[in-house]
Order: structure tokens, then sequence, then C-alpha cells
């Protein structure tokens, strides 16, 4: 059972920030030499990959939810129970 849905968008932007970090800990280290520079595409590839991945999932959930609510063959709640039809 799972106790919230999956957002694959904030999943992006968690590893991003994970590889961001890790980047900057490399530099401080010494371990290599990352310019200030380089920072720029990855966080805004990282965002901008994230912002495209939330906009797919929630067109896929609102689709799979449209598609779930006209599946219902069951009568109107007008029609069905002691409610007076107009």
């Amino acid at each position: 059972m799972l106790l919230h849905e999956f957002r694959p968008g904030r999943l992006l932007v968690g590893l991003t920030a994970l590889a961001l970090t890790a980047l900057y800990a490399g530099d401080a280290t010494g371990a290599w030499t990352t310019p200030w520079y380089a920072m720029v595409p990855v966080l805004c590839g990282g965002l901008g990959t994230a912002a495209l991945v939330t906009w797919v999932a929630y067109r896929i959930r609102r689709r799979s939810a449209r598609s779930r609510s006209s599946e219902s063959i069951g009568a109107p709640a007008s029609s069905s129970g002691s409610q007076a039809i107009r």
C-alpha cells in the first residue's frame, strides 16, 4: 500500500541537488577542479528536466482520472433513489 503518490519531478530535483553537492564537495576536497560556471548547466538542466517530467506525470494522472470517471456504468444519481426527477 502506497502512503503517497510517486512524484518523479521531486526525485529529479533531489538527484540534481545531490549531483551539485558532490561536484562542490569534490572541488572543496581537492579531488578535482570544477569551474563555477559548470554548475549553471547542471542546475538549469536538472530543474528543466524535473519540470518537464512533472508536467508529463500530471497529464498522465489527469488523463487516467478522467478515464476512470467516465467508465461509470451505474445509473446516474438523479434517477436512482427517491429524488424527484425534474
